[in-house]
């Protein structure tokens, strides 16, 4: 079946309005399915796994039947464990933004039971809770089911593995027997199919396979990276590829921002994209990526959804995200309209265990890579120079060029070769003067490669990373994108530069100021 607009769904203005809030552009399989049946009244069996969008599939219905006016319980929705429950409130509060006198509470096991009670008494529409937190309540008499229509099942096959098939069963006898009854599950084991007889009228399947999720086209790559030392393997994954364009996922907002600004001062094109940009902003932001003025973009999988830009070159998991499934809807953004795309996951410690977890459920192979040095982006640099002009000496008319050179080299006692290898040198940005290695020690912190310097400026005054990388590079000329880890504390930061490059940062920084303050730089042992 093809993927719906959400226009074309008869939803009301204001869920379509939220739905373009949140980013997505076109329903899921899944949506474009169940809603459609959802919307018309009757029970639905849907199997579909999590990250197939099958909140907004229940949700967006059940909001649509909601009488804002009426304040007593309409719907609920039984959920395994209390962290899908929050989850799943989240999502049907963003999809409920624009719509007034809605209101939607989880209710779960480890939350004071006195509070739930103050907040259902205020009038609560719609709950979303684990089945022995509502049963809990139902006893109290603290939920009447009187006038509920509704009632959703999300992740049953989870719910019966847990043990609270007593639990449902009374809960679905409670609630009144003209109700719309919606089971979603992954997998469909005989007690799932039982429940359905039992507690079902008439129940339409929908179903979204794995095979709607795959991963044709993408070379998959892993490196164990520290946290602390993503920013730089990301930078050098970025110099060593190139790609044309990037998207850099990570697990929350406030990540994005960080990246961005770290990226920024690194001197790349990358831009942020999260749910809690307003529309415009966010429109801006992909109209900057799809006419190639932004290079990199860095998003959480909320955003994520509405990009849809076939030239998308690389992908990368800056954090490995919680869902198998969004593992694949991630890299899908890569390997479009049959080209090869390229998938990058950053893993650190038990992590790989998660990444054993997604190779099965991809049925995919994800290979391991080693953390590619200074020495291998610089060489890399050399290599795509020495590409550029090749291209240059086929296409271009170099006589002038070629003039300069010759004079240059009949007046001095260079020759055409020593030219070439100097400009190459200039080019790539990369300073070897053969120098002796000042005496760093071990600081036990720094990646192989990197000396650790320590400045006597931190966030108490006011001083952000991109302040520090743009001061070392504009006294030192060292490009920024060569600066690694930046640690910074309140009044002091470490920072990593290339080893070669050391002598030449400290001499350059003696009489540097960062935000208006004299600073003195030095190795970061001697702390």
């Amino acid at each position: 079946m093809e993927e719906l607009k959400f226009e074309e769904l008869g939803l009301c203005p204001e869920i379509l309005k939220a739905v373009k809030h949140m980013g997505f552009e076109e329903a899921s399989p899944i949506q474009s399915k169940a809603i459609p049946v959802l919307m018309s009244g009757r029970d639905v069996i849907g199997q579909a796994q999590t990250g197939t969008g099958k909140t907004a599939a229940f949700g967006i219905p059940l909001l649509e039947k909601i009488d804002p006016k009426n304040k007593k319980l309409q719907a609920v929705v039984l959920c395994p464990t209390r962290e899908l429950a929050i989850q799943v409130a989240e999502e049907i509060r963003n999809l409920a933004k624009y719509m007034h006198g809605i209101k939607i509470l989880p209710i779960y096991g480890g939350q004071e039971i006195v509070k739930q009670i103050r907040s259902l008494k205020s009038g609560t529409q719609l709950i979303i809770g684990t089945p022995g937190r509502v049963m809990d309540h139902m006893r109290r008499k603290t939920i009447k089911m009187e006038q509920v229509h509704t009632i959703v099942l999300d992740e049953a096959d989870e719910m019966l593995n847990m043990g609270f098939r007593e639990d449902i069963e009374t809960i679905l006898e409670g609630v009144p027997k003209d109700r719309q009854t919606v089971l979603f599950s992954a997998t469909m084991p005989k007690a799932i199919m039982e429940i359905t007889k039992q507690f079902q009228k008439n129940a339409k399947l929908v179903k979204v396979t794995k095979k709607e999720l795959t991963v044709p086209n993408i070379e998959q790559f892993y490196y164990e990276v520290k946290p602390k030392n993503k920013e730089e393997v990301l930078s050098r994954l970025l110099d060593i590829y190139t790609p044309k364009l990037s998207v850099v996922f990570c697990n929350t907002k406030k990540q994005v921002d960080i990246l961005v600004n770290a990226l920024l001062g690194r001197g790349y094109f990358a831009a942020g994209l999260h749910g809690d940009m307003k529309q415009a902003q966010r429109d801006r932001v992909m109209q900057g990526f799809r006419s190639g003025k932004t290079d990199i973009l860095v998003c959480t999988d909320v955003a994520a959804r509405g990009i849809d830009v076939d030239d998308v070159e690389a992908v990368f998991n800056y954090d490995l995200p919680q869902d198998d499934e969004y593992y694949v809807h991630r890299i899908g953004r890569t390997g479009r309209a049959g080209r090869i795309g390229k998938s990058f996951s950053f893993i650190s410690g038990r992590e790989v265990y998660k990444l054993k977890e997604i190779q099965r459920y991809c049925k995919t192979k994800i290979y391991a890579q080693k953390v590619p040095s200074l020495d291998d982006v610089a060489n890399t640099k050399m290599e795509n120079i020495l590409e550029e002009i090749d291209r240059l000496i086929e296409k271009e008319d170099l006589t002038k060029f070629l003039q300069a050179i010759e004079t240059r080299v009949n007046d001095s006692d260079y020759t055409a070769m020593d030219m070439a290898a100097a400009f190459l040198k200039l080019y790539s940005g990369k300073n070897n003067d053969e120098e002796q290695d000042m005496d760093f020690g071990d600081t036990g912190a720094e990646e192989a490669g990197m000396v650790r310097l320590f400045i006597n400026i931190g966030k108490k005054n006011r001083a952000k990373p991109g302040d520090i990388v743009g001061a070392i590079a504009g006294e030192s000329g060292i490009p920024g994108k060569l600066i690694g880890t930046i640690d910074m504390f309140d009044k002091y930061t470490f920072v990593e530069v290339p080893r070669e490059y050391a002598r030449d940062v400290l001499n350059a920084m003696k009489h540097a100021k960062i935000k208006g303050k004299s600073v003195a730089v030095e190795p970061a042992n001697q702390k």
